[in-house]
């Protein structure tokens, strides 16, 4: 009789985790001494927010990038109190900041994704940290503040979350806020909900219909016979976005290491 091989152990094994990164807006064009003060603000703002939200910021995993936080919450994180009273608290003290006489105003781009993180020697590795990385730096979060000028807060949310938690009914969520949009950065492409807390949604649709359409990443010149070389198209099934080549397999990295595509017999991939 064939040995079965033992279960793996828990910690190896994927977990599916909330993910949010906060990232202030033209922090390059500030000065050495405003960006120190900016960087412990924005780490105050977020602390007392999610205090009175409920949330242990203690227990989240955080990844401190300058003008950015990144984090991966606890497994147990209730995501509506992040997406709602988090949200909330964290745009109210936006504000009474940035209204102290003579203070340096402040913006802020805030994403969130949920789904496979791991711990890795950089941080953090899987779908999920990569897709708030790129939806974080989407350009119709850009084109929000750019547009809606009186904003301190733009805010966007994965397709998964939105159709998971803001469409369930919880109570200080209300999707009519939120509008989709088409997120292409880099080799990420997929759908996000955008939402401007203190401004109408209609303003917030002017203001996305005004930036840019995204526009597909030109395909590398390449050896044909170089598999590192194959160019990326995107698959997005219900907002999770997939890099795959041209010929099905998964590229890897920045290696391209392919994966041969399933058998014809095999059916969809989930």
């Amino acid at each position: 009789m064939k040995e079965i091989p033992p279960l793996r152990s828990s910690a190896c094994r994927p977990h599916r985790r909330l993910c949010l990164a906060v990232d202030v807006e033209q922090y390059s064009r500030l000065d050495t001494r405003t960006q120190s003060a900016v960087q412990s603000e924005l780490v105050r703002m977020l602390d007392e927010a999610a205090a009175v939200a409920g949330l242990d910021r203690s227990a989240w995993i955080r990844q401190p990038q300058g003008d950015l936080e990144f984090a991966v919450l606890p497994e147990d994180t209730p995501e509506d109190a992040v997406l709602g009273p988090l949200v909330h608290h964290l745009a109210v003290r936006l504000w009474d900041r940035n209204a102290r006489p003579a203070a340096q105003r402040v913006r802020l781009r805030m994403a969130l994704d949920t789904g496979v993180a791991v711990d890795a020697a950089l941080g953090h590795a899987g779908p999920a940290p990569v897709a708030v990385a790129r939806y974080v730096n989407a350009p119709q979060l850009r084109a929000l503040l750019a547009t809606l000028t009186a904003a301190d807060l733009a805010v966007i949310v994965s397709d998964r979350l939105y159709q998971d938690v803001v469409r369930a009914g919880w109570p200080d969520l209300d999707p009519a806020q939120y509008t989709r949009v088409h997120i292409r950065v880099k080799e990420f492409g997929g759908y996000g909900w955008v939402r401007v807390p203190g401004h109408a949604p209609d303003d917030v649709r002017s203001a996305v219909a005004e930036a840019p359409e995204p526009k597909p990443e030109p395909e590398p010149s390449r050896d044909p016979g170089d598999p590192s070389r194959t160019p990326l198209s995107q698959h997005v099934n219900q907002g999770a976005a997939v890099g795959r080549d041209v010929v099905g397999g998964l590229t890897i990295g920045a290696v391209g290491l392919p994966v041969p595509p399933p058998s014809a017999g095999s059916g969809p991939t989930r």
